[in-house]
């Protein structure tokens, strides 16, 4: 290290119950910036409300049901995340820069891999079923 003390964060002063519930309404927050401003993530919401009942009554067992439902939920996770690199991304310029463009296109890549993730365990659960 330099020596120097380290900064303290004037945002994280919050302790205790009250660090969780801001924690909270923070999370509440960007569930609906998402919601409002990513076309995507409606998108995949409407899907997992179509997804996650039918994974309860196809899944034949707890682990089945945590995995079918466990995909889904991991698409919207990253779909989160990819929204906050762009955010960021588009906070520190809207100029177009080689650099910007691959960190998008880095997490459309990371939302790419999960859809196909969700959809591989569906098909491996589901698949030897009807096969």
């Amino acid at each position: 290290m330099s020596g120097q003390p380290a900064q303290i964060n004037p945002y994280k002063t919050r302790r205790g119950l009250a660090r969780i519930l801001q924690a909270m309404v923070n999370s509440a927050a960007g569930l609906r910036m998402a919601w409002r401003t990513e076309s995507a993530f409606r998108q995949e919401v409407a899907l997992a409300a179509v997804l996650l009942p039918l994974a309860m009554w196809l899944g034949q067992s707890w682990i089945e049901r945590a995995m079918l439902a466990g995909g889904v939920v991991l698409v919207l996770i990253v779909e989160l995340l990819n929204t906050a690199v762009e955010y960021t991304v588009d906070r520190v310029s809207l100029e177009r820069n080689d650099l910007s463009k691959t960190a998008k296109d880095l997490g459309s890549a990371a939302v790419l891999l999960t859809l196909l993730l969700c959809a591989a365990i569906w098909a491996a659960v589901l698949l030897p079923r009807w096969a």
